[in-house]
Formats: structure tokens, C-alpha cells, sequence
């Protein structure tokens, strides 16, 4: 089993290691004359600041509503400028961004995401940001860990000075527990990993299909599954002292990997094998499962189903001496690609999505923490109590983040292409957790020494 399964991750490094090369060839081309701006070489133009604007929104359907709000107001504010407004869901963004790159089909302006960046960045496909935000009213009104987030993960790691994507928002992980169900049970809040799976056993019934949990098997879980891991386990950075090795195998690790995916059919639907956020939130908001792993997002969803009574979001479970540990969750921002014919006017869109204003109403609507400090300033802010926990749990001390290597081209195709697959095989217990971790972490620690040779 352990053979196949190492052939197959070689395969899909194989496949991920191609962007590196368009990234090495786009480079050659800057040698021998070409510009290099983007895998066509075509480097876009300023335009007439009027005109049309192609958005690309990289959560398309869960945010939709938002940002037609926002582009309205900004037609109105803008009545030279038409935005014309593409959703695409977020497990699909990625390949369609990297197809277009090849295609020569981008949009002006569009969602890039933390975990997205560096491989968008690896293939040229971004215009660096940095002169026009030193040049505008946004200036100094961003929230610097925000920013200097989305420039390490353009792939220069903490050292890296260039901004490709202007940061709309930050996310938390979050546990969101049904009162009701517990106050019945006479459990205390789930604030330990202890009173977790105490919770998670007793709220089971599945006679009356009742669980006490619900897991996240499809798409995205395998940041969910660090998240639960590093939380247990009490490990605090996500390489070893030198920067070589990752701590995602440790045994500690595998350990806690071992007892949270032991959750899964006894304790959560059998359905959770295949759900992504979308089909586990609405899940979670129509029946009665006692916890919800997942960010500051749905906080709202999750209002409009069960009413503000009925449940509460806290940050993830303290574990060993008492410390929160979670895993960095990817800063969302919006960027400019290279081949935009209209720059000036995408430049002025992304100005008005992040000033005070509309950042406030775009966080308010996800549940999510303004980029723009003056936003994060207005009421909703303190009076949404799990953006108001997660935002004092990341400033008070509590928590220890370990930041996940964003910054590596390949992090999006090891997470997901490969990886996810490989969990589900986890759940159905056809893969050992212990060779599941081997083999991510192996692809890691590659994608690190290649990472660490380039920048060498």
C-alpha cells in the first residue's frame, strides 16, 4: 500500500513542480528580451481608467450577494466604470485561475487568497501593488500583519517585500457548539479537548440520528485536520529548528490525528466523508449535531438557522498546560493579474472594496475580521462575539498560530490534489494515519528543499 501511495504523491509533485518551471521559463524569456510579464509575456496596460472591469470572486455563491451590493456602490460612486461580476466556488478558483494563465483569459482583478498566492506569483500572473498602495488613502489604514502576511506568501517567505494582493479580511478557526443540546446534556463548553470528546460521545444517539459531531471529509479538510492535530499535539511550528524537516509526522502528531479520525461514523454522520464546508454547514444549521469545526465565515449562516440563542462560536480547545495552538488560516485579499488591459480602473475597485465603508460591510456579512483598521473599529466587530473572541484570542497571548508554508508554489497541490483523497482513504481506515502523514510530509520537505535551493 505504502509504495502506491508514494508513486501516486510523486506524480502529483511531478505535476506541481511544472508550475517551478514556468516560473524558471518566464524568467529565461526576461533574459533573452522578453518582458515576462505573465505566461504570455503580455505585461497588460494602464487603460483609461473607464470603462469595463472583469471580477473574478474566488467564493463564488457564498459571497455573492456581498459583492454585488459593494459593485453597485461602486458603480454609483464610479459611473464611467462597469463591473462585470464572474462567481466561481472556491474548490474551483485555483484550476481556473491556472488554466486562464494559460489560455490568456484572466480577468482584471480578483480574489487571491493567502493559500493561493505563491503559485499565481510563481507563474508571473500578478501586478506587484506596493507603488499604488504607497501612493493611496488605503495607505497606513491596513492591518500590517494583513499585509505582511500576503507578502510572505507571494513566495518569498517572511523576507519577501512584494505585495500582490491587497488583504480584504483575516479568518479564524472556530468551534461552534449548539447550547441547547449541551445545557440538556449538562455539558460544560467544549474550552478543552478533554470536554470535546466528552461532548462528542455523549450528544450521540444515532437512533434518534442524533451526533455530537460533524467532520469535514471532503474538500478543505486537510487544514481542518491541522487544525485538530497541532491542537492536541501542543507542537508550535510547522518545521523543525533548521527550516528542513516538517513536524506534520511527529509522532505526537500522528497520535492526535489517530484520535480525532476516530471521530468519523462513530460519533458524526457517515455523510461527513464527502462534505465540504458548504454541505457541513447546512448540515449542522438543520439537524441536531452537537459541534461544527470550521471559521468566522458561516458565523452568519449559522445565525439565520438556528438564531443567535441556540448556539455560540468560541476559538478551537486549549490543549496540553492549558495554550490554544491552531494553524494559520489564509488572509484573503484581491489582486490585480499582469495581463489587465485596465489597470487603473481595477486598482480603483479594490480601493473602494477596502476602505472603511465597505470592508466593514463585506466582514460584517462573512462574520470575518476587517483588513482596514478603521472598519475594525465599528460595533458589529464587538458585538459578534466569536469575530470578538477570535480576535482577542490571536492578541491576548492565548494562542500559538503555526503558520502553514503558504509560501510554497506547491502548498495548494499538496493540500489538496493529492492529499484530500488520501484523508478520505484515512476515514474509510484503508490508509493508516501514520503513512498518510509520511507521505505529506514527505512532499513537504521537498517542496521545501526546492524552495530553500531557489531562494539560495
Amino acid at each position: 500500500m505504502k509504495s502506491s501511495i508514494r508513486s501516486s504523491s510523486r506524480g502529483a509533485r511531478r505535476s506541481a513542480a511544472a508550475v517551478a518551471v514556468s516560473a524558471v521559463l518566464a524568467l529565461t524569456a526576461t533574459a533573452c528580451g522578453d518582458d515576462g510579464s505573465g505566461s504570455s509575456g503580455d505585461k497588460g496596460a494602464e487603460g483609461s481608467g473607464k470603462g469595463e472591469i472583469t471580477f473574478w470572486d474566488n467564493n463564488g455563491g457564498v459571497r455573492t450577494d456581498i459583492w454585488k451590493e459593494i459593485i453597485a456602490d461602486f458603480e454609483k460612486a464610479n459611473p464611467d466604470i462597469d463591473v462585470k461580476y464572474v462567481p466561481i466556488a472556491a474548490t474551483e478558483y485555483q484550476s481556473k485561475v491556472d488554466t486562464s494563465i494559460q489560455a490568456k483569459g484572466l480577468p482584471d482583478v480578483g480574489g487571491v487568497g493567502a493559500a493561493m498566492l505563491a503559485g499565481f506569483a510563481a507563474q508571473n500572473a500578478l501586478e506587484p501593488l506596493d507603488d499604488r498602495l504607497g501612493k493611496s488613502s488605503l495607505n497606513g489604514k491596513l492591518n500590517e500583519d494583513m499585509v505582511k502576511s500576503l507578502k510572505a506568501a507571494g513566495g518569498g517567505g517572511a523576507d519577501d517585500s512584494t505585495l500582490y494582493s491587497v488583504p480584504t479580511s483575516a479568518n479564524n478557526g472556530v468551534l461552534y457548539y449548539r447550547t441547547d443540546l449541551f445545557k440538556s446534556a449538562g455539558l460544560d463548553a467544549p474550552t478543552t479537548w478533554d470536554k470535546f470528546y466528552e461532548a462528542a460521545d455523549k450528544l450521540t444517539d444515532k437512533d434518534k440520528n442524533a451526533f455530537g459531531y460533524t467532520i469535514r471529509g471532503g474538500a478543505g479538510s486537510i487544514a481542518q485536520a491541522l487544525d485538530a492535530m497541532y491542537g492536541q499535539s501542543g507542537i508550535t511550528s510547522f518545521w523543525d529548528s533548521g527550516n528542513e524537516k516538517t513536524t506534520v509526522n511527529d509522532p505526537k502528531n500522528v497520535a492526535a490525528l489517530e484520535k480525532y479520525t476516530g471521530l468519523f461514523k462513530k460519533v458524526t454522520p457517515a455523510a461527513d466523508l464527502n462534505n465540504d464546508f458548504t454541505k457541513m454547514v447546512a448540515q449542522w444549521d438543520s439537524g441536531t449535531i452537537g459541534m461544527l469545526n470550521h471559521n468566522l465565515g458561516s458565523y452568519q449562516d449559522h445565525v439565520k438557522a438556528l438564531g443567535a440563542e441556540k448556539f455560540r462560536g468560541i476559538p478551537q480547545p486549549v490543549g496540553p498546560g492549558g495554550k490554544r495552538v491552531q494553524v494559520s488560516n489564509p488572509v484573503d485579499g484581491l489582486g490585480i493579474f499582469k495581463t489587465s488591459k485596465n489597470k487603473d480602473a481595477a486598482w480603483k475597485f479594490i480601493e473602494f472594496a477596502t476602505a472603511k465603508a465597505q470592508n466593514s460591510k463585506f466582514n460584517e456579512s462573512a462574520g470575518q475580521v476587517p483588513s482596514n483598521t478603521d472598519a475594525a473599529k465599528d460595533a458589529w466587530v464587538s458585538e459578534a462575539e466569536p469575530t470578538k473572541l477570535a480576535a482577542e484570542a490571536l492578541t491576548d497571548g492565548s494562542t500559538t498560530i503555526v503558520q502553514l508554508p503558504y509560501y510554497l508554489p506547491d502548498w495548494n497541490t499538496i493540500s489538496k490534489t493529492d492529499n484530500e483523497p488520501a484523508f478520505q482513504k484515512v476515514l474509510n481506515g484503508s490508509l493508516s494515519e501514520k503513512e498518510f502523514l509520511d507521505t505529506l510530509a514527505d512532499q513537504l520537505n521537498e517542496a521545501q528543499t526546492e524552495w530553500n535551493e531557489q531562494k539560495g
